[in-house]
């Protein structure tokens, strides 16, 4: 038993030591918050001085209104950016498009446009060259040969009927060929109507079978042989039929 308090005892003399050491360590603590609250520039007093008040720091759970994180901001601009870049390009690149369609466009309306001149001119042309040939008379010799063939194609025109040959042949009999050929000593010379041309034709027959077109004159080549043609085809059926005087 007295051991036992003799050991409390000496735990109570601890405590009041501990104390003291304990306090005397507050205060070294609160000189030292004085002294570092003391400007650097002021001077230093050993007085006892009022206990500094503590600083009041205002908190506030409120988050800041208006204000983006400017990482975000400058992600965002500079996607905006590179939108706007491509928004760019790519209206540029339908415009060019849009461009090259229109002048392709344009350079094939021309290319059809003067194909068609081309064909127009061309048709224009080929109308102008047969139009000349059809106007300009075909070109026979000034011979018998001539005579005989220009006869015939004036003679196809109004269907009358007739042969190279036969011409030919009657002509040989009627004339040897010659234009100016007349007969003054048959009947018909008699009778004041010698024949004449080419195919010895009377003026009266002349006048009656002559052939619109060629010249009215009983001497003229061409309009001889046509005239006594149509003459033989309405009474023999063609020249090729006679073999005589007719």
């Amino acid at each position: 038993m007295p051991k036992h308090i003799l050991t409390r005892g000496h735990g109570r003399a601890l405590s009041r030591h501990h104390k003291v050491a304990a306090a005397g360590v507050a205060a070294l603590g609160a000189a030292a918050i004085g002294l570092s609250a003391v400007p650097s520039n002021a001077s230093t007093t050993t007085t006892a001085e009022a206990p500094a008040e503590t600083a009041k720091v205002a908190y506030s759970t409120q988050q800041i209104q208006g204000v983006e994180p400017d990482v975000n901001s400058q992600f965002a601009a500079a996607g905006l950016k590179v939108e706007q870049i491509a928004a760019k390009k790519q209206a540029a690149a339908e415009a060019a498009a849009k461009k090259q369609a229109a002048a392709e466009k344009k350079a094939a309306a021309e290319a059809k446009a003067a194909k068609a001149r081309q064909a127009a001119e061309s048709a224009s042309r080929s109308a102008e060259r047969a139009e000349v040939k059809k106007a300009a008379p075909k070109k026979y010799g000034d011979n018998l040969d001539g005579w005989i063939r220009e006869a015939m194609s004036i003679m196809k025109k109004h269907g009358i009927p007739g042969s190279y040959e036969g011409i030919h042949r009657n002509i040989m009999r009627e004339s040897s060929g010659n234009p100016q050929a007349i007969n003054l000593w048959d009947i018909n010379a008699q009778n004041g109507i010698p024949s004449k041309g080419l195919l010895q034709v009377i003026p009266p027959t002349f006048e009656a079978y002559h052939v619109k077109g060629t010249p009215k004159d009983i001497y003229d080549p061409v309009a001889n042989i046509v005239a006594a043609c149509n003459y033989a085809a309405d009474k023999y059926g063609t020249m090729d039929n006679v073999d005589s005087a007719y």
